[in-house]
Order: structure tokens, then C-alpha cells, then sequence
């Protein structure tokens, strides 16, 4: 038997609007079958991303649903290219978190496991050092895209402490603690804030140590974002041009064995957490 293709990571998108949508409205599945030509199988087989919709299908959906024409817009061209694998979304200056795919991704995960080279993780940032991050890497943004920036992030925050929480392994180079971003009392701020994450069940840290030496993780940062089956795993490579989305069973297995091999190189839970504590000293 033939496996099934998995859906692209756009496609994923659609069926989780078309999942949100119809829950905005007040309707079963049942309720949309008797108002439209969609039997529930098809409707079910669209909101979980193992089918993809016509357009004629979606656009009533979207008529039945009182979408407004903007967000059909956006709805339309994620149909016409949920097809498509391996995309780049862009940097920008602040992205509304109902726009943001990895935002959206990584709210349906049930583990993130992610590697930075140059900054705290952003699920683990103070917002004093969300903001001086932010300050330092574009000096030109305004102070209200700052502000939003800020608020998007600490709001993802609430993924680690939720009755059903995000498991995040997170693995950092020893850089990132040397760096001072926003000054002594940010920094201390941040430090602390780890110490404390680190005592969740649901959080590891991992710090790889100058004494490493060269490692894997030098290439660049990277997340790898696990759902629950039969989803299958999504890899995000940071790139100068923004995060590429990387779907393929190759392309997955490359960053699982990079994770891998900096889990093996870092520093144990335990010692990372003397290599914070140190740092307050």
C-alpha cells in the first residue's frame, strides 16, 4: 500500500483556519453538511490537512462561514500553493501571531526541540531582553512594532505552563551567555528566568561549552517541531532570507541527527544550570 503524502506545512495552515472557522461560527460538521453540498467525511478529511479542498469547496465554506474578503485573500493563496514544500516565510518587523506560521505550528506541537547559536530561546526570553534583542537586530523599528513583537512572544510563553504543556528542549552555545543584550540587569534578569524554567518538568537545557570546540550547531539555529501522530515532524532553519520550512524525510532526518549530536556535546541539565548560576555570581 501506497503511504500517504504529508501535508505540506501551508496545507496544514488551511485545514487548521477551516478547524478554527467553522468553530467561530457555532457549527458541527453535521450543521455544514446539511447547509452545503460537503458530506462530513470530506469536511473531516479538510480540517485535519489529509485532503485538499477544491476551490469551489472553499469558497462555500467561506460564504457559509461570513468570512470577511481579505481574510479569503489570504485563505485562497494558501489553497493555491498548499502543494508546495519547503517555502520561506519572511522576516518582518512584527507579524500579527494569527498570521505567523511558525507561531501556529508551534502552538499545535506537543514538543519543540530547537538549537540557538546567538540568543536566548525565544520561548525562554524576559521581555527585557525580547526588547533589547529586538532594539539591537533592527535599530530602525519602531517602537509600537517593538512593543507588539514583545507581546506575541511572552503570549507564546504560555505554551510551557498550559494544563497540557509544550515539552521544549532547547540547546544554546555558551556565546549566548557572554553576550550582553540590553546590560547587566537584563542579563541578570535572564539568567534567572532560566534557572527557573529549568526547574519544569516539561523544559531540558542544554548548553554546549567553548570547550567543545567546533560543533554542528555552527551551521546555524534550527527547530524541529513534533506533533501528535500522524502528523509528521517539521524541521525550521533560520536563514538570513527568513525561516525555511524543511518537510522531506531527509531533510527532517539531517536536523534530528544535528540535534542529536549537540545533545551529545552540550553540557548535562545539571552542569548548564552551574554554568547560569555561575554567571550571576
Amino acid at each position: 500500500m501506497a503511504s500517504r503524502t504529508p501535508p505540506t506545512v501551508r496545507m496544514r495552515r488551511l485545514a487548521s483556519e477551516l478547524r478554527r472557522l467553522r468553530g467561530a461560527a457555532g457549527m458541527s460538521r453535521e450543521d455544514v453538511a446539511e447547509r452545503t453540498d460537503i458530506n462530513v467525511a470530506t469536511l473531516y478529511r479538510l480540517e485535519t490537512a489529509k485532503g485538499r479542498p477544491q476551490r469551489r469547496t472553499l469558497t462555500s465554506l467561506l460564504e457559509l462561514y461570513q468570512v470577511a474578503p481579505e481574510e479569503r485573500d489570504v485563505l485562497f493563496a494558501l489553497l493555491k500553493a498548499a502543494g508546495e514544500k519547503g517555502w520561506v516565510q519572511p522576516f518582518a518587523g512584527a507579524i500579527p501571531e494569527h498570521y505567523s506560521m511558525y507561531i501556529q505550528l508551534e502552538s499545535e506541537a506537543a514538543s519543540v526541540r530547537n538549537f540557538e547559536s546567538l540568543l536566548i530561546p525565544g520561548l525562554l526570553q524576559t521581555e527585557g531582553y525580547i526588547r533589547s534583542s529586538s532594539t539591537g537586530q533592527s535599530p530602525l523599528m519602531p517602537g509600537d512594532q517593538i512593543d507588539l513583537q514583545a507581546k506575541i512572544r511572552v503570549g507564546r510563553q504560555n505554551l510551557l505552563t498550559r494544563s497540557n504543556p509544550l515539552a521544549l528542549w532547547a540547546i544554546v552555545d555558551e556565546a549566548v551567555l557572554w553576550r550582553e543584550v540590553g546590560g547587566p540587569a537584563v542579563m541578570r534578569e535572564q539568567f534567572e528566568h532560566l534557572l527557573t524554567m529549568m526547574e519544569l518538568p516539561n523544559v531540558t537545557i542544554q548548553i554546549v561549552p567553548f570547550t567543545a570546540g567546533s560543533h554542528v550547531g555552527m551551521r546555524g539555529s534550527f527547530s524541529l517541531l513534533e506533533f501528535p501522530d500522524p502528523d509528521p515532524t517539521v524541521a525550521c532553519v533560520e536563514t538570513m532570507a527568513g525561516n525555511l520550512f524543511q518537510e522531506t524525510e531527509e531533510e527532517v532526518r539531517a536536523c534530528t541527527v544535528a540535534f542529536d549530536h549537540l545533545r551529545a556535546t552540550a553540557a548535562s541539565p545539571a552542569q548548564s544550570a552551574r554554568m547560569v548560576s555561575s554567571r550571576l555570581a
